[in-house]
């Protein structure tokens, strides 16, 4: 019973092996086991035969068991082929599921190593199977990966093209994608039109290609796939009517300025040392000093009415001669609260002046003005700043923050956007900006209608949007439109129809991750059968 328990533990899917015994030696499990199987195959002619030749023990690796290493050492047999056409006089036996030849590990370690060199590659699978407690170099790792056999090719109904950088700036590279499982089919070493034409051709029956606006992909699937409707991604095509708006919103830049109204709204503040709530005209009530300098005052006081000298008071209550001189001289306290934290100099003086320019222009920001003062050399501390800055919002309150002039970017961003999706501010100051100028209200009417063409994938409808742009004076979406001639079919396909190459730029990020994790140092090689593989 407790061999079965065994045999079950190790092998529970082989069959034909029995454990003799288990040794645990220190970090080292040894498993002892041969074959039982009567006859085998041979690996020349595929002859069973159940003649024995000779026995030898083959030493496995296997996966590890209580972070001890784990080895197997099973006794095989080599057998007598019968065939006399057959070159194998002898052969070794395989047990399926555990030996395969000229191997040093379990298969089931086989496969194991085999996925975590697919998922991280050398170096970090290296530090992994360290933690499992299996042998197994970098080097071995990667040997594990271009071994492992090519993937069954297939030539998918619509097929998703795009490049990527195997050197960013220098080398390039193809990589296909099945758009329909959102699964990687090929890499190609370069972006050549001769390249992609000739693995289309080797790969008839693609009906749909999905591409971005590159001509090369456009020659190489007229060459190669002549039948195939080709689909522009519908991304690209937003990218560069956005490139069309921003340069239409360069040219008029200087319209996008809010024009100077009379009467500036800027809060003017006296060039004065102190705001006018800096200097109470009352005694101060409370607080930490003041409180103190009560409560000695009432002290002094009292051991004054006994009789005692200030020497023995000061000595008594363990203040200066002097302090205790100027307390009992004093008839009240609020005679030396009066005054006694005003008119004092303070090393944010210099500078007082250039924060009244600056709040005066509606910087109200106490970080920021501090920042600056910081570089004009002053050494205080920012709480000094803050405190002022707050008597400074008191005495002089904005009546409203000047707003930001919006840059070429903002309107660029507000036009291309859903009218649904802008904040009443940022609705309020494009319609400004459209109204001061009749350039940019046409070209955001045309991109509007444009989204809705995308949108609703009314592609048929392009020709006549085309007509209406050519038909106003707007130089910028004339370049869009004159790039859309060139590649009308696709673009019109790719408005009208669902598929997308939303899927191939997913895989070609993945491609980005795969080159960092192997330091950027790896062969097309590899990287392809990591790509192709892992998927």
């Amino acid at each position: 019973m407790g061999d079965v328990l065994l045999e079950d533990l190790w092998f529970h899917r082989v069959d034909g092996v029995r454990i003799e015994n288990v040794v645990v030696d220190g970090a080292l499990v040894v498993v002892r086991a041969r074959a039982t199987v009567e006859r085998a195959g041979c690996s020349g002619c595929g002859v069973r035969s159940a003649r024995v030749h000779s026995r030898y023990v083959r030493r496995l690796s296997d996966s590890a068991v209580g972070h001890r290493r784990v080895v197997i050492e099973l006794q095989v047999r080599r057998f007598r082929c019968g065939e006399s056409t057959c070159p194998q006089t002898t052969f070794a036996e395989q047990v399926s599921g555990l030996t395969f030849r000229y191997g040093r590990r379990s298969a089931g370690l086989q496969e194991v190593l085999q996925k975590l060199a697919l998922m991280l590659a050398g170096r970090a699978g290296v530090r992994l199977v360290d933690t499992l407690a299996v042998p197994a170099s970098r080097s071995t790792l990667l040997r594990l990966i271009r071994a492992l056999p090519e993937p069954a090719p297939h030539t998918p109904r619509v097929l998703g093209v795009d490049e990527f950088a195997l050197r960013k700036g220098h080398v390039y590279a193809t990589v296909l994608v099945d758009i329909e499982t959102r699964r990687p089919v090929d890499l190609l070493p370069d972006r050549s039109v001769s390249t992609v034409a000739k693995w289309l051709t080797d790969h008839p029956g693609a009906e749909v290609i999905c591409r971005d606006r590159s001509l090369a992909f456009a020659e190489a699937g007229r060459l190669g796939a002549p039948n195939a409707i080709h689909v522009a991604d519908r991304w690209h095509i937003r990218k560069n009517l956005a490139e069309a708006v921003e340069k239409a919103v360069i040219r008029h830049r200087a319209l996008l300025r809010e024009p100077q109204e009379d009467g500036s709204q800027a809060v003017a503040v006296p060039d004065t040392a102190e705001p006018p709530a800096d200097a109470p005209a009352e005694p101060r009530r409370s607080g930490r000093l003041s409180d103190r300098v009560r409560d000695q005052h009432a002290s002094v006081h009292g051991l004054f009415g006994q009789g005692i000298g200030l020497r023995v008071i000061a000595r008594q209550l363990g203040l200066a001669r002097n302090t205790v001189r100027r307390l009992a001289h004093a008839a009240t306290a609020d005679e030396l609260l009066v005054g006694r934290w005003t008119g004092r100099t303070s090393i944010l003086d210099p500078f007082k002046p250039y924060l009244h320019e600056r709040w005066s222009e509606g910087r109200a920001t106490a970080r920021r003005l501090f920042e600056e003062l910081r570089e004009r050399g002053y050494e205080g501390g920012e709480s000094v700043v803050k405190e002022y800055v707050r008597k400074l919002r008191e005495a002089f309150p904005h009546d409203d923050p000047p707003r930001r002039n919006p840059s070429v970017r903002d309107v660029t961003s507000w036009i291309t956007r859903h009218p649904d999706r802008l904040n009443d501010d940022q609705a309020q100051q494009l319609k400004a900006v459209l109204a001061r100028c009749p350039e940019l209200e046409q070209t955001a009417q045309h991109i509007r209608a444009f989204a809705e063409l995308m949108n609703n994938r009314q592609g048929r409808h392009l020709g006549q949007w085309i007509d209406r742009v050519q038909s106003d004076d707007l130089p910028a979406l004339h370049s869009f439109v004159n790039g859309l001639g060139q590649d009308l079919d696709a673009v019109v396909a790719g408005l009208s129809l669902r598929f997308s190459s939303g899927a191939v730029e997913g895989h070609n990020n993945k491609i980005k991750m795969l080159k960092r994790q192997m330091f950027g140092r790896a062969n097309f090689d590899l990287l392809r059968k990591r790509v192709l593989l892992a998927a």
